[in-house]
């Protein structure tokens, strides 16, 4: 008998750069992703789900610890998470949680080196009891010594040299344009597939003396867009979605400067590549699946998919991510477990910090107080099928307000966006100048939102 089997486990797959409508159960029937549609099937999809901060580190602070990543400073690459405030992954291990973590946690970005086995000490500070961090993708080849457990076992496999050469050129050629090339390693040694072969491992080892959570970060379908070549092939001549057109009037100064003159078959063939890397994810979480059925912990086990923030792949001549638009801002968030109903598509409007109290919620700890999260679990129970009136997300550049029809965001020294989602989806008429009173309107919710309860912390 084990010591707390009545708890359940909870899995925590994220994708990194993964936009909300690249799913089949989402509709994209141009890609192929049976696991993961498995789990929608058995579970809640969400479809508007929006990231705090369209950027890795602060994307994922937030979701660490509850609260708005600017409310800790956090608005760029370049943070950290602060040692002072609790995480869930704290509180879990607290608990009573075994707390593992594979893949990327970009809570320290700034400090490059990883630890030869991904548990450098400050990993333990945050919560965790069975740690392997590794490198993001650009992370791991920026450096033609190891500086992680991904570089350690490339060097070990004679692979390293050439896959930081590879890198190089990417990164010389602007990591997209003439880079989204395949993989120069085979499918064996591409980063995904390490993780999702030590996630299977791990799940099928774990003792199961102790509850578990368990964080799975794969690294893609982050640029640069290198699945290998067996991947790569599947899509080679698949008809991908346009992407959308814009001639950027009404879109402010930064992000002009940042569109670029792309063919079509530029952003297919980078869209293409895309496909072919979340399929390889996808398969890994199948790895996973099997791990748990095998051994019996399919029925107490939570699974949780999402993404830190989407992926322009050419929309409004962007790459990708950044800025406030919906392929950019949206992710998707799927979870299913037990009594959770199934097949069920929700509408509700939730912010990617809100899978931290639910988590914590489904594992029956005390609610957390003075957080910005606010858990989902009502809806997960069909009590309800509202959550939040609107989302919000900041960077450095911008701050942004979404409710179900409109979207308003504030670029600092610059224009003023308001997109009417429900006639424009595409976002291309920012009508703020016609609509001076919804401007303020909006302007003050977004205000309210980011001051609310910053007193009593």
């Amino acid at each position: 008998m084990s010591h707390n089997s009545s708890k359940p486990n909870i899995l925590f797959i994220m994708a990194d750069q993964h936009r909300f409508d690249y799913l089949g159960s989402a509709g994209a029937s141009f890609l192929n992703t049976p696991n993961l549609d498995r789990i929608a099937e058995c579970g809640v999809r969400f479809t508007q789900c929006t990231t705090n901060s369209p950027v890795c580190a602060p994307a994922r602070i937030g979701l660490a610890t509850g609260l708005q990543p600017s409310r800790l400073g956090s608005v760029d690459n370049s943070s950290f998470l602060p040692r002072s405030v609790q995480t869930y992954y704290q509180r879990l291990r607290d608990h009573g949680y075994r707390v593992g973590c594979i893949g990327k946690l970009d809570l320290a970005k700034p400090d490059h080196y990883n630890g030869r086995y991904g548990d450098r000490p400050c990993v333990f500070g945050w919560g965790f009891t069975h740690p392997e961090e590794c490198e993001g993708k650009m992370h791991a080849g920026s450096s033609p010594t190891p500086i992680g457990p991904y570089t350690y076992y490339l060097q070990e496999q004679g692979l390293l040299q050439a896959f930081y050469e590879d890198y190089r050129k990417r990164s010389a050629k602007g990591w997209i344009k003439d880079a989204s090339h395949d993989s120069v390693l085979p499918v064996a040694a591409f980063e995904d597939v390490y993780i999702g072969r030590r996630a299977a491992e791990w799940i099928a080892s774990i003792p199961d003396d102790f509850p578990w959570h368990y964080f799975v970060s794969f690294v893609g379908p982050h640029d640069p867009f290198d699945p290998p070549t067996e991947y790569a092939d599947r899509y080679r001549q698949a008809e991908m979605p346009d992407a959308i057109r814009d001639s950027m009037e009404g879109k402010p100064a930064w992000v002009r400067n940042r569109a670029r003159i792309m063919q079509p078959e530029e952003i297919a063939v980078a869209r293409r590549q895309y496909c072919a890397a979340i399929q390889l994810i996808d398969d890994q979480i199948g790895l996973m699946l099997d791990s748990l059925e095998r051994r019996g912990m399919l029925e107490n086990t939570y699974i949780i998919f999402s993404s830190d923030h989407g992926e322009m792949l050419g929309d409004h001549g962007l790459y990708t991510k950044s800025v406030a638009y919906e392929s950019s801002l949206r992710v998707p968030f799927i979870i299913a477990g037990p009594g959770i109903e199934w097949g069920r598509v929700s509408d509700a409007l939730v912010e990617l910090i809100d899978i931290n109290p639910t988590i914590c919620e489904l594992a029956s700890l005390p609610a957390q107080e003075n957080i910005d999260a606010r858990s989902v679990a009502p809806i997960l129970r069909g009590e309800t099928t509202e959550h939040r009136t609107e989302t919000v997300s900041a960077i450095r550049h911008f701050r942004c307000l979404r409710t179900h029809e409109t979207k308003l965001i504030q670029n600092y020294n610059d224009i003023v966006e308001l997109y009417d989602l429900s006639r424009d989806p595409s976002e291309l008429c920012n009508i703020a100048q016609d609509q001076p009173k919804l401007v303020r309107t909006l302007g003050q919710r977004l205000a309210q939102r980011f001051r609310e309860g910053k007193w009593l912390r």
